[in-house]
């Protein structure tokens, strides 16, 4: 896990993992959370509420892909030889008490498969797998469907998996790792499954902020749209020649492009 000045946040996704019921005899889960220079006291309110958790404090230059690169080289650490799964998950997401239960049970039919829980807010779907060229989101149907790549808030990897594709790579240091991560690890030969319902609650990031606030003019919307926050040009252009193929270039600037058009329309 990561966090960054979402204490109350990462407090409920702590405690919802702590509650997981229905665990397979000898399961022993370990968490691992890098902490990313929080100013709202996430690091110390966590060891006071859960001093099982195993905190790593760094500063605020430490993004999403990074952490989890850290929080993965430290669980492995810790693991040695015995551990069998790594799970991602999101400091947002507010499991299920049964969630892990659902994805080990996934996990025990299809071995060398990664597992996606799809999570959602309400009764609608915020993340899961990924399917197609759209990317659109892959539904839990009530039997493991096959996905494309997946989101990162909550993935179950064997071992095995995780030996053969490694960690989010570090050209992605924030956004994109997900994607890249399940589109190598189809190319491995390592299948990926979203598990057979939901497996948890995440709010879906709100649509009109970032590079599409209103307002903000085509300077600063281009300003943010290429920060490490959205679509840094560099790692997208790497994310863009191993995945797009002959559309990389068209795909590498659309958008900038689109993000320069709606904002000097103003849309």
């Amino acid at each position: 896990m990561t966090s960054h000045n979402r204490c109350t946040t990462t407090l409920s996704a702590l405690t919802a993992l702590k509650r997981q019921c229905g665990l397979p005899p000898g399961t022993d889960v370990q968490v691992f959370l890098v902490d990313a220079g929080s100013t709202d006291g996430t690091g110390e309110a966590v060891r006071r509420a859960h001093p099982d958790v195993h905190v790593m404090d760094t500063d605020d230059s430490v993004f999403w892909g990074h952490g989890m690169r850290i929080a993965s080289r430290n669980s492995r650490a810790a693991g040695g030889p015995a551990f069998t799964h790594q799970l991602w998950l999101n400091d947002d997401v507010v499991l299920d008490d049964d969630a892990l239960a659902v994805l080990l049970a996934a996990a025990e039919k299809e071995p060398e498969a990664i597992v996606v829980g799809a999570v959602r807010d309400g009764a609608a779907t915020t993340y899961s797998g990924r399917r197609g060229r759209g990317l659109d989101l892959v539904e839990p149907t009530g039997r493991l469907e096959p996905c494309d790549t997946y989101n990162g808030n909550v993935v179950l990897i064997p071992r095995t998996a995780r030996d053969r594709v490694g960690d989010v790579d570090k050209r992605f240091p924030h956004g994109m790792g997900d994607y890249d991560h399940g589109f190598r690890a189809r190319k491995a030969g390592i299948p990926a499954l979203v598990a057979p319902r939901h497996v948890g609650r995440c709010p879906r990031n709100p649509p009109r902020t970032g590079s599409r606030e209103p307002g903000i003019g085509v300077r600063e919307a281009l300003r943010r749209v290429t920060s490490v926050r959205e679509l840094p040009p560099r790692a997208w252009w790497v994310y863009c020649l191993r995945h797009a193929g002959r559309r990389a270039p068209v795909l590498m600037v659309s958008p900038y492009v689109m993000t320069a058009v709606r904002a000097g329309t103003g849309r």
